[in-house]
């Protein structure tokens, strides 16, 4: 199996615990006289007996991501990290982009006017070029997932 195929069913397992999850919660309580559309004991066993499954899996990955390498030498750990890193930054800058723009609350020139602290044009190149190099790692990433065997 493909790391990128491991990180698909790691995804695929995770939409169904989570989903399962719901179905829990949903038929966990009834009205009186009334039965569940789903039994939620089974629900839970059937969902246990999941759990081991990505649990195997990650530890796969992670072995993998550790034991491979990108063309210019880094791990696929290390990229990883440096894309979670590049993420929270760019989450950080559209932060600040957005604090800059509040919709007029003025009714007359007297009252109180805003003004942004930022410089938003030196900030929407830095997100653009973070955005830019986030990409070129994500494909990185993506081509190296689907070489490199579990």
């Amino acid at each position: 199996m493909k790391l990128a195929e491991a990180l698909l069913l790691r995804g695929d397992l995770q939409k169904k615990l989570a989903s399962m999850r719901e179905r829990i919660v949903r038929n966990g309580l009834v009205q009186e006289g009334n039965t569940p559309q789903e039994d939620p004991e089974a629900l839970l066993l059937e969902a246990y007996a999941v759990t081991t499954e990505p649990e195997k899996l990650v530890l796969a990955i992670n072995a993998a991501n550790m034991g491979n390498k990108l063309p210019d030498g880094r791990s696929l750990t290390a990229a990883i990290a440096e894309r979670d890193s590049l993420i929270q930054r760019y989450a950080l800058l559209q932060a600040a982009i957005g604090s800059t723009h509040k919709e007029p609350d003025r009714y007359s020139a007297r009252e109180i006017k805003w003004v942004s602290v930022f410089d938003v044009k030196k900030l929407q190149k830095q997100s653009e070029d973070l955005a830019k190099k986030l990409r070129e790692l994500n494909a990185k990433i993506q081509e190296s997932n689907w070489q490199v065997v579990l």
